[in-house]
């Protein structure tokens, strides 16, 4: 089989790294076949890209939702596909595809390929900004600002396996929420779990309490927009293990105690849109749900379970690890580089505060400047 310049042995007789030369942006619909069947090569050929975010799946649902998704493809001198990286436009700004629920971002590549971040600023295109790029990422150091930890459980092996894993206080919560199944049921009827419904009326309800509890919180709501409804519902009719949207549901009698919603590709289920309803709160049916989804893992396929970024206690005491995402953006501004890093710096101060709570308001406001 012959080989292409950046993969022909050097001197040391040793491979050298595949290196993007060219990036060119095509609408995502405008993908060959030849070039979507890359892409889930280049995927499968890279471990750090498990998510199903970056399956083309989702690219796909986020542009049949209404959203228009373009492919920033980049390539090797020889013309080879090495990278693919698909994103949306706002004005001279750039983000990743379903941007701002994308749990997971990055160009999809080989492990080693040399991507060129600034070859995404071309046609106009001032700023790419991310704010969940996986630390794999090497290329894009120079423009990152900070990192957080993405937790997750490993349920390999159902809850055995994962109460082998758990923190002290996860497996205490395991146990009690085993305890509060029976107290539900005792009290509002028996405890049902689906683990993979179908159920369109609940996905509304589900969509109904995540939309209250962003009013309760003062939270911005997803759901505000009309295309972020219909990609629910779009992941909702996709089925198969290779990807599929995911809804997961706990009854108790004819109550719905809690719900989740979420992606899957493969053995990873990324946990989006967990809720449940404040008339239970006493009996914690989020660990509930938790649970059951953790026992119905091995009949699932699902070895690991991404909870997403964030500092949610439940996440922190669920965890058996995690791995870190990165928030920045590719610019060759160093003045909008300068702003954001005063902002964040302003958001940092406003959170650790012992005027918090009052600081919220000022926070959400900075959190939502055009990055």
């Amino acid at each position: 089989m012959s080989m292409s310049a950046s993969e022909a042995p050097g001197e040391t007789g040793l491979a050298e790294p595949a290196r993007v030369h060219a990036v060119r942006t095509v609408p995502l619909d405008a993908l060959t076949a030849r070039e979507l069947e890359t892409w889930h090569r280049l995927r499968e050929a890279n471990p750090a890209l498990d998510s199903p975010y970056f399956h083309p799946g989702f690219a796909q649902a986020v542009q049949a939702s209404g959203r228009q998704v373009s492919v920033a493809v980049g390539r090797d001198r020889a013309g080879e596909i090495r990278a693919l990286l698909p994103h949306h436009r706002d004005r001279s700004l750039i983000r990743p595809a379903g941007w701002p629920a994308a749990d997971f971002q990055g160009p999809v590549l080989a492990p080693g390929t040399h991507f060129p971040p600034l070859g995404l600023l071309a046609d106009g295109v001032r700023g790419f900004a991310f704010d969940h790029l996986v630390e794999d990422c090497t290329d894009f150091e120079p423009w990152i600002e900070s990192r957080r930890p993405s937790p997750f459980l490993d349920v390999s092996g159902g809850l055995d396996g994962y109460l082998g894993r758990a923190s002290r206080s996860g497996k205490d919560n395991m146990g009690q929420a085993r305890r509060r199944a029976a107290k539900a049921e005792r009290t509002h009827g028996t405890v049902r779990f689906v683990a993979d419904s179908t159920d369109h009326e609940v996905l509304e309800r589900v969509i109904e309490l995540k939309r209250a509890q962003y009013a309760a919180t003062g939270a911005k709501d997803y759901f505000s927009a009309p295309d972020r409804h219909e990609l629910m519902s779009g992941l909702l009719r996709t089925r198969g293990t290779s990807f599929a949207g995911v809804l997961s549901t706990l009854h108790a009698g004819e109550k719905l105690l809690a719900a989740h919603f979420g992606i899957r590709s493969g053995s990873v289920l990324h946990w989006w849109f967990p809720v449940y309803d404040p008339e239970f709160s006493n009996l914690a049916p989020g660990w509930m749900l938790l649970r059951e989804l953790t026992i119905a893992a091995p009949a699932l396929g699902i070895t690991r379970i991404d909870l997403g970024r964030g500092d949610d206690e439940y996440k922190r005491r669920a965890k058996t690890g995690e791995t870190l995402v990165c928030q920045g953006i590719v610019t060759r501004s160093s003045a909008r580089q300068t702003l954001r890093r005063a902002r964040d710096s302003v958001v940092e101060t406003a959170k650790s505060s012992a005027l918090g709570p009052g600081l919220r308001k000022i926070v959400r406001g900075l959190r939502n400047l055009n990055r």
